[in-house]
């Protein structure tokens, strides 16, 4: 039985893409990605979707008149398709109380590696271009209860080159880093290789994979 994504997006559906490419090309075989969700009713996202055939839905914030009633309403949207997991695509809103509901099965992805320029925000690349850190990368990780960044589930590691700016920068990072890195989280996911504890994420041998397609201490 294949495991139900959906995808949630606030962007022109960029990383998006990847989920799409990874759907068509079935490199994760048992995934399926039910749905897309974005805040933005004019975003690519809806068009990117559109043409891998992949339903898509927009809740829009300025519809709803406190923040608590947006979050209800992605809540409910994503029980209501019975969502086995969450990925967060470039999404810019809070998630409330669906961070709870689904806790241990939000999957989010931020472009270095944690907790290195966790709070740099639209600075990030400039920071890393002028500060030339050793290694940068991307990072996957579970969303906690509260909507914070959770435990890391995988790193990978690049370099920076000589004479890159930051809209190169964050270009490339994203096709030869975040493009591979979170498929391949899905993919564990949907293995059941991924165990949380409160030292964080374990990611088990194949043989070692529980029959459940969620991780260890999954929420309901």
């Amino acid at each position: 039985m294949s495991i139900r994504g959906v995808a949630l997006t606030s962007s022109d559906g960029t990383l998006l893409q990847c989920l799409l490419d990874a759907q068509y090309f079935q490199e994760i075989p048992n995934f399926k990605l039910e749905a897309v969700i974005t805040s933005d009713p004019a975003s690519y996202a809806i068009t990117r979707a559109g043409t891998a055939h992949i339903p898509t839905y927009v809740v829009d914030p300025r519809d709803f008149p406190t923040q608590a009633s947006y979050c209800q309403a992605i809540a409910n949207k994503l029980k209501d398709m019975d969502a086995d997991v969450v990925l967060l695509t470039d999404y810019h809103e809070p998630l409330g109380e669906a961070a709870y509901r689904f806790r241990n099965r939000i999957i989010g992805i931020y472009p270095s590696l944690l907790p290195a320029y966790e709070n740099a925000g639209d600075n990030l690349f400039s920071l890393m271009l002028e500060e030339k850190p050793e290694k940068i990368g991307a990072t996957t990780y579970f969303v906690a209860p509260d909507g914070s960044r959770g435990p890391i589930i995988l790193q990978r590691t690049a370099e920076l080159l000589p004479g890159e700016t930051p809209e190169s920068l964050r270009s490339r990072m994203m096709e030869e880093v975040e493009w591979k890195i979170l498929p391949e989280t899905v993919r564990l996911f949907c293995e059941g290789r991924l165990e949380i504890s409160e030292s964080g994420v374990t990611i088990r041998n194949p043989s070692e994979a529980s029959n459940r397609n969620s991780p260890t201490e999954n929420g309901n």
